[in-house]
C-alpha cells in the first residue's frame, strides 16, 4: 500500500489538529450536551467539544490506531464500524456527529438512520462533489475529479460515495423523519466569493456542515 493512501488511516503518530470546520461544528452544539462522534479519528474534535462546550462525549472509530490514541488520551471511544447497528440506546445522545466521513462508508443510509435513532440532532459534514472545480476537471480532463480528493487519486482514496448537497438532501428525504435545521459553510475572506457561494452553494461551496433535527 502506498504511503499516500487514505483507505486505512494510521493515527499512531498523529497530533491533535484544529481543522477549519471544527469551529462551525462547535457553534452548532449546545454547551453541556451529550454527544457521540462517529468516525472520530484520533479524537481531535471530541477533545475540542469537551474542553470548549463542556460536553460529555463518546466516539466510534474503525481505525485501531485511532482508538489506541483516543484511549491513551482518556477518551471514551469504541472500536467498530459506524454504518451498521450501533451499540447505543434510542435517543441516548443530544447530538450524533459525523465529520467528513459519510462519503467513506459502505452504507451511508444506514449511518444516517442510526444517527437519527440514537440522537435528537445530527451533524454531518461532507466535501461537495458538485463543487465547480470538480465539474471543470471532469469536463475538460475527462477523469475522476480530483479537487475534493485532497491530494489522493481515485484508486487510493477512501471517498467511495461522493455526494453533493442535492444528493444529501435526496437521501434525507428518502430516509425520512429528519429535517435540515441549519447549514454552515466555509466563509472566504473575499466578499465577492462569499456572495456567490451563498447564491449558488452547490456550485461554489467545497464543504457543507449540516445540522439535522429528528422530526
Amino acid at each position: 500500500m502506498s504511503p499516500n493512501d487514505n483507505r486505512n488511516y494510521d493515527y499512531t503518530y498523529s497530533d491533535f489538529k484544529e481543522r477549519t470546520e471544527y469551529n462551525l461544528i462547535a457553534e452548532l452544539v449546545h454547551n453541556n450536551s451529550n454527544i457521540v462522534d462517529l468516525g472520530c479519528g484520533n479524537g481531535s474534535l471530541i477533545t475540542k467539544l469537551i474542553k470548549e462546550n463542556n460536553c460529555i462525549a463518546k466516539g466510534v472509530e474503525i481505525s485501531s490506531s485511532g482508538v489506541e490514541v483516543c484511549k491513551r488520551n482518556k477518551l471514551d471511544v469504541l472500536h467498530g464500524r459506524i454504518d451498521e447497528a450501533l451499540p447505543f440506546a434510542d435517543n441516548e445522545f443530544d447530538y450524533a456527529i459525523c465529520n467528513v466521513t459519510i462519503q467513506m462508508v459502505m452504507y451511508p443510509e444506514v449511518l444516517l438512520s442510526e444517527m437519527k435513532r440514537i440522537s435528537k440532532y445530527q451533524i454531518i459534514s461532507f466535501p461537495n462533489f458538485g463543487f465547480y472545480k470538480n465539474r471543470f476537471d471532469l469536463l475538460f480532463n475527462g477523469r475522476m475529479p480530483r479537487p475534493t480528493l485532497f491530494g489522493y487519486n481515485w484508486f487510493n482514496t477512501g471517498h467511495i460515495h461522493q455526494l453533493s448537497k442535492i444528493d444529501f438532501e435526496e437521501l434525507i428525504n428518502k430516509i425520512g423523519g429528519m429535517r435540515i435545521k441549519n447549514i454552515k459553510m466555509l466563509k472566504p475572506k473575499n466578499t465577492i466569493k462569499w456572495f456567490f457561494i451563498k447564491l449558488f452553494p452547490n456550485l461554489f461551496q467545497i464543504l457543507f456542515i449540516c445540522l439535522l433535527e429528528k422530526e
